[in-house]
């Protein structure tokens, strides 16, 4: 009988605890030995769920160097739900200490970053996904391969919209700290758009223009980005965070031949081909969750759905939004 996956969880936060639920019901395949959160309170609530599941919480240690000299060789892998300054520093730690690495989003807080977690991967020799449900999802693969496979014809252009109450909702919390979310809603919620645009598009964004609002915040509410890509196809994204109470997003994408619909989640997979008068829904596989999918890549079953080149390319983008933002949305080359 296969052992279960040995995890530290670096995190005890609320997208922490929604992920622990679905870990909880894995009992097969998971165990959670340890866990690595600063916040007494945080921590509470975590370990209530497994007590509520009749398991004994796992002890916390809120150093995480210490905690991996603590159970050296006794973890197989680390899921990090942390703030976004410090997911370089710790999946870097973890991959050295011999883990491999489910990184919740985005993956760092700009491209140097992100090129240095791709040389420790390659170095060490462990596992790195992201964390992104988009391109995790089997809307976003399915699309993403019809996309490469040309059937589609010549990409022409995406499209990309992504709207919350985000301002209010996350006011007087750690997200609207520039030093430690590393930007506002558009890094955020609207992260999942630049990481879907990005997966969707396939190729490097070669010129950007950005406009972000702060909307009297601490960090942008608002964001618009328009973008060429290296084959000369447009790219426009919206993000809303001071919308009604709602979350919710919307993504075009406009071929030679056909025009997609999915969301910046995977969330829908839908097809209108030329001569078509509507979108129709396309078939996909059944979706995993994203902690199975981590098991199923580190068992060999799946290719990696989110590599870190993915995360390069959504970080690339990110730079160029915030060097064009500071111009007053002057086009910036990349």
């Amino acid at each position: 009988m296969t052992q279960p996956i040995r995890v530290a969880l670096i995190g005890a936060g609320g997208m922490a605890r929604h992920h622990v639920r679905t870990m909880l019901q894995q009992a097969a395949t998971t165990e959670i030995l340890a866990a690595c959160e600063p916040s007494i309170e945080q921590y509470a609530q975590t370990a209530a769920l497994f007590t509520a599941a009749g398991l004994e919480p796992p002890p916390n240690q809120p150093d995480l160097d210490r905690l991996l000299r603590d159970f050296a060789g006794r973890l197989d892998a680390a899921f990090i739900v942390t703030p976004h300054a410090v997911h370089h520093d710790q999946t870097v730690a973890c991959m050295e200490a011999g883990l491999d690495v489910l990184l919740e989003k985005p993956m760092v807080m700009n491209a140097a970053e992100a090129t240095n977690l791709i040389a420790t991967r390659d170095r060490t020799g462990r596992l790195l996904v992201v964390a992104f449900p988009g391109s995790l999802s089997p809307q976003l693969r399915t699309a993403v391969a019809m996309l490469r496979s040309g059937e589609l014809g010549r990409l022409w252009g995406i499209s990309a919209t992504v709207w919350q109450n985000w301002g209010p909702n996350t006011a007087g919390t750690w997200r609207q700290e520039p030093a430690v979310s590393g930007g506002g809603f558009l890094f955020d919620t609207g992260a999942h758009m630049l990481n879907t645009s990005a997966d969707l598009a396939g190729e490097d964004f070669v010129e950007v223009a950005a406009w972000l609002d702060a909307n009297d915040r601490p960090v942008d509410t608002r964001g618009t980005v328009m973008a060429r890509l290296a084959s000369g196809a447009l790219v426009t994204m919206h993000g809303c965070g001071e919308a009604i109470p709602s979350c919710a997003s919307d993504v075009r994408v406009f071929c030679e031949k056909a025009i997609l619909r999915t969301g910046v989640w995977g969330e829908r997979l839908e097809m209108q081909r030329a001569g078509r008068k509507q979108l129709r829904k396309v078939a996909v596989p059944a979706s995993l969750g994203v902690w199975e999918q981590f098991l199923a890549v580190r068992a060999g079953r799946m290719v990696n759905p989110c590599p870190p080149e993915v995360g390069l390319r959504m970080a690339k983008l990110w730079d160029a939004i915030k060097e064009s933002a500071e111009q007053g949305g002057i086009p910036v080359r990349t």
